[in-house]
């Protein structure tokens, strides 16, 4: 064979050129944090290549860490992680607004009822007490990151549960209930599996890892007024100690 004789181009695998592009397209804010991609049968018509095809490519993108995936939901664009400071003031919407995300907090739940052993430990006070418990979720612009459980001694904490219904802050809610200030006086971080409903909210997969923050705020004279559990989607926050 002729030293002269024409090479064959390299060719790039169609997967890869799928990736390539929805990768561009991801970057370029086609598709925001949250967003579901198309199904696999439009992506496979939009290329003109078969479902296979495409998830290979979308497997690369799962591995990058750009894309997750939902059993019978499809393919959505991961969120890039949020930087949540954990220290003596924990603020929610302080943190994220510093972090340059948009926070928001969508309440499921306000009960009052009675306190739990373990509650009445966390909180100083005595099983059975009345306290207010608080269910939520955290977004960070529009993307959900935890799901939490906030749960307010209502003798330190009055008309608590009023006020939560009507602002999602719990700053807010603990200043209307005569608490101006409160920090944070312990912090425990616990690696756990989210259970079927957490995963639901958070657009997770039953078994997918979460971080879970445990921790209780006190007033200025060292009583606890909050007991917070928090479950964070493990691939979507940087906690971050703060000393």
């Amino acid at each position: 064979m002729s030293d002269n004789a024409p090479t064959q181009p390299l060719r790039t695998p169609v997967w890869q050129a799928i990736a390539t592009t929805l990768r561009a397209e991801i970057s370029e804010g086609r598709y925001l944090p949250g967003d579901r991609l198309p199904t696999e049968a439009q992506m496979a018509a939009r290329f003109g290549v078969n479902r296979h095809t495409v998830r290979h490519a979308l497997s690369a993108l799962i591995d990058d860490g750009l894309v997750r995936t939902r059993r019978g939901a499809g393919a959505f664009v991961a969120a890039r992680p949020t930087d949540y400071p954990i220290g003596a003031r924990v603020r929610f919407h302080e943190n994220l607004l510093a972090a340059g995300r948009k926070p928001e907090k969508r309440r499921l739940s306000i009960e009052c009822r009675a306190a739990t052993p373990g509650e009445a430990r966390a909180l100083s006070i005595a099983p059975g007490d009345p306290v207010c418990a608080y269910h939520g979720l955290s977004l960070a612009d529009g993307s959900p990151i935890a799901v939490f459980e906030s749960v307010f001694p209502l003798d330190r904490t009055p008309r608590i549960d009023g006020f939560l219904a009507e602002t999602s802050s719990v700053t807010e809610a603990l200043a209307r209930a005569g608490l101006a200030d409160y920090t944070r006086a312990s912090t425990r971080l616990t690696a756990v599996r989210a259970d079927v409903t957490q995963a639901l909210h958070l657009h997770l997969r039953e078994g997918d890892p979460l971080l879970r923050s445990t921790g209780v705020n006190v007033d200025m004279g060292g009583h606890p007024v909050e007991y917070g559990r928090t479950w964070f989607a493990g691939d979507r926050v940087t906690l971050t100690l703060e000393m």
